[in-house]
C-alpha cells in the first residue's frame, strides 16, 4: 500500500482542465490536490509517469461479466470479486453490474448475493428487464419481458437495498406506475423501446433522465416519425449511453450522435463474457458476442479500449472522451467522489501513453501496477 503518492511528469486530465509540470497527492485512498511539482510536500513517494496522461478511473454503468465470468450465469460473490478485480486491471474502477430480462427467480437470487459483496468499485446492480418492449428485445426473451404493474415492481425490489439502475421502456409504463417506480431512487433510463417521439419525450418529461445504448434496440430516426433516438435528440436534458466498439454503431453514427447531444452522452460497454450456459450462450465473433443465432448480444471492448476509438475513430478529443467515460457516468449517479480527480474523491487513477497503452492503474491509492 502507497500512502502518500505522488504522480509527477505527466498531464492531468481532472475532467474540466488539463494540466502540466504539477503533480498529483494520494494519501489513504483519497486524492489530496494538485501541485506545482517543486512544492511537493514532505513524505511522498513519487512516481515519474515519463510523460504519460493521467486521469481519474473510468465509470462503466452497463456491463455483464468480464473474463469468464457472466454474472447472470454464476451469480456469486466469487465471480463478482473476479469481475472486479479484472475490470479494474483494464481502468474500470468503477461498474455497474447488469442482468439482461431474465425469470424473477434469477433477478431475485442475483440481488441477495449482491446484497452481502461489498466492494468499491462495484456501483450496484442495474436490471436491464424485465419492463421492456419486446418488439425491440434484441437478445432479451420474449416470453421474459413482462409488463410494469406496482405488485410487480415491489415484488422485485421490496426491500432493495443493491439495485441501483433500471432500463424500461417508457411506452409500456403508466404515468402513475413510473411515479411509483421513481419512489425506489433508481436512475432509469430509456430502452429496447419502440417508443413515439411523443411517448419518448414524455418519458424524458417525466424524469427518465438517460438513454440505454443509443441506436440499439429502440425506435429509430426516420424523416416521418423520429421515434425515442429523435427524442433523446432533440430533449434539452436526456442522456444517452453508446457503445463505442464499431459493431454495436458505426463510428459514423458515434459521431453524428456527439454532435446533436455533446455532453449528454456517455459511454458504456454492454460487455460480457463467454457463456456456454443458461439464457444468455454467448459467442465471441470478430470484436463483439453474439447468441448461437447470430443476434448481436454483447460487446468485447473495455471502457479505456471505447476512449482510444472515441479518439482515433470518432474524432472525439482526449479530454472529452474522458469526460464520456468518468465526468458524465459519475454526475448521472450523482457521485461526486469518483470519476474526478477533485480532492477529497477516491484515488482511483489511470496513466496511459499516447498511443494507448495502459502504464498504471491506481485503485483506492494502492497501484495495481
Amino acid at each position: 500500500m502507497m500512502k502518500k503518492t505522488a504522480l509527477i511528469g505527466g498531464r492531468i486530465y481532472t475532467g474540466t482542465e488539463i494540466i502540466a509540470h504539477k503533480a498529483l497527492l494520494l494519501d489513504e485512498g483519497k486524492i489530496v490536490g494538485i501541485v506545482d511539482e517543486q512544492d511537493l510536500p514532505e513524505g511522498y513517494q513519487l512516481l515519474d509517469v515519463k510523460g504519460a496522461n493521467v486521469c481519474a478511473g473510468l465509470v462503466d454503468l452497463q456491463l455483464y461479466g468480464d473474463g469468464e465470468d457472466l454474472y447472470s450465469a454464476e451469480l456469486s460473490v466469487e465471480a463478482l470479486e473476479r469481475i472486479s478485480n479484472g475490470l479494474i486491471d483494464k481502468g474500470t474502477t468503477s461498474y455497474m453490474m447488469t442482468l439482461a430480462t431474465n425469470t424473477i427467480p434469477v433477478f431475485k437470487e442475483a440481488i441477495r448475493v449482491a446484497e452481502n459483496y461489498h466492494h468499491d468499485a462495484f456501483l450496484g446492480l442495474h436490471l436491464e428487464g424485465p419492463f421492456l418492449n419486446a418488439k425491440k428485445r434484441g437478445a432479451h426473451p420474449e416470453e421474459l419481458i413482462i409488463a410494469p404493474t406496482k405488485e410487480r415492481i415491489e415484488d422485485l425490489l421490496q426491500g432493495n437495498k443493491v439495485v441501483r439502475m433500471m432500463t424500461i421502456a417508457p411506452e409500456c409504463i403508466s404515468d402513475e406506475v413510473l411515479a411509483y417506480l421513481q419512489g425506489y431512487q433508481l436512475l432509469l433510463s430509456a430502452g429496447h423501446s419502440n417508443a413515439t417521439f411523443e411517448e419518448g419525450t414524455h418519458g424524458y418529461d417525466s424524469g427518465i433522465p438517460t438513454s440505454t445504448h443509443l441506436f440499439n434496440a429502440m425506435s429509430p430516426l426516420h424523416h416521418r416519425e423520429v421515434g425515442l433516438v429523435g427524442a433523446i435528440f432533440n430533449h434539452k436534458s436526456a442522456c444517452a449511453s453508446i457503445i463505442v466498439d464499431g459493431h454495436h454503431v458505426s463510428f459514423e453514427a458515434v459521431k453524428i450522435a456527439k454532435r446533436q447531444m455533446g455532453e449528454r452522452l456517455f459511454m458504456i460497454t454492454d460487455a460480457v463474457a463467454a457463456c456456454s450456459k443458461g439464457i444468455y450462450q454467448h459467442v465471441l465473433n470478430d470484436g463483439y458476442y453474439a447468441l448461437p443465432d447470430g443476434t448481436i448480444s454483447g460487446a468485447a471492448i473495455s471502457m479505456f479500449e471505447g476512449i482510444r476509438n472515441c479518439v482515433e475513430q470518432v474524432g472525439i478529443p482526449l479530454d472529452e472522451a474522458i469526460r464520456m467515460s468518468t465526468t458524465y457516468p459519475a454526475k448521472l449517479l450523482q457521485r461526486s467522489d469518483i470519476g474526478n480527480l477533485n480532492a477529497g474523491s477516491m484515488a482511483n487513477v489511470i496513466v496511459f501513453t499516447d498511443d494507448f497503452r495502459l502504464k498504471h492503474v491506481i485503485f483506492k491509492g494502492e497501484l495495481r501496477y
